[in-house]
């Protein structure tokens, strides 16, 4: 029992250090604003929860953000928002997993879970994370408006910014996500299946 309940922490300790190590691997995408970029810190994230459950996922979350947070300093906002981003995907898509163990159930809940996510993130960066980045950084929404219409000239107001960039964003970050976790499900499977929780 101490021998299982001490893998399961050394594994969710070095996937939080890779997780966090994948963080400063970021890339935006074509025709999208140059602030919205995607890292892929979620995949270990995720795998832990495939392995222990969504709590797993969400402690691995938690700490890659705060070792982001301890060296990088500044106010938290992004690493707020890429928690609450990480965790709704984990949350969804590892609790429709848990219930069968299976590919198309991973598939599922992965695509529920981006489109929860998408939903989700779209509400919090309208309300909460874009006015936080106005208040506390002094990056006004009229300068993030701005910055967005160089990539995508249909934007011109926070509603637009948010249907038009982060919607779509989130989508397709839940998207590349679940392309890269399945074929790593695929070849782990026959040790993920089973494991205790």
């Amino acid at each position: 029992m101490r021998s299982t309940s001490l893998t399961k922490m050394v594994t969710i300790a070095l996937l939080s250090a890779i997780a966090f190590l994948i963080m400063y691997i970021a890339f935006p995408l074509p025709l999208m604003p140059t602030f919205l970029t995607i890292d892929l810190s979620d995949i270990p994230a995720i795998i832990g929860a495939i392995l222990f459950g969504p709590l797993a996922g969400i402690i691995i979350e938690a700490l890659k953000n705060l070792l982001h947070y301890a060296t990088t300093g500044g106010i938290p906002i992004g690493e707020l928002a890429n928690f609450i981003a990480g965790s709704v995907l984990i949350i969804v898509g590892s609790l429709i997993f848990k219930k069968r163990q299976t590919t198309r159930s991973l598939l599922i809940g992965l695509s529920l879970g981006t489109l929860v996510m998408a939903i989700i993130m779209s509400l919090a960066n309208y309300y909460f994370i874009y006015p936080a980045y106005a208040i506390f950084m002094g990056f006004s929404i009229d300068q993030q408006i701005q910055l967005a219409q160089a990539a995508n000239h249909s934007i011109h107001d926070l509603m637009t910014l948010v249907i038009l960039a982060v919607l779509p964003f989130n989508i397709i970050k839940g998207v590349i996500m679940t392309l890269i976790v399945v074929p790593i499900w695929l070849r782990l499977r026959p040790r993920l299946v089973s494991k205790p929780r």
